[in-house]
């Protein structure tokens, strides 16, 4: 593993309005972040959607973390719950 590898992970978002997006993200202070604000546009508006840090594991030597929506503490969205499933 490359020394660029071993200071990221990649960030699996598993619902809310980024359900099924991946981002590699740099390791802080060596660890996943635990609770992770992510912008993006709704309706051409900027919102801000928290996440939550609910399991990690090791994948072909990538730290992969996968992160839950946090609805209380984001802006609101409408997003389709039926998605979810």
């Amino acid at each position: 593993m490359s020394a660029d590898a071993a200071a990221e992970y990649v960030a699996e978002f598993i619902d809310g309005p980024l359900e099924g997006d991946f981002e590699n993200r740099v390791l802080v202070g060596g660890k996943p972040e635990s609770r992770v604000g992510m912008l993006a546009a709704v309706d051409g508006l900027e919102s801000l959607f928290w996440y939550d840090a609910v399991d990690e594991r090791e994948v072909n030597g990538q730290v992969r973390v996968r992160f839950r929506f946090d609805a209380g503490d984001s802006d609101p969205v409408e997003f389709d719950e039926d998605d979810n499933d």
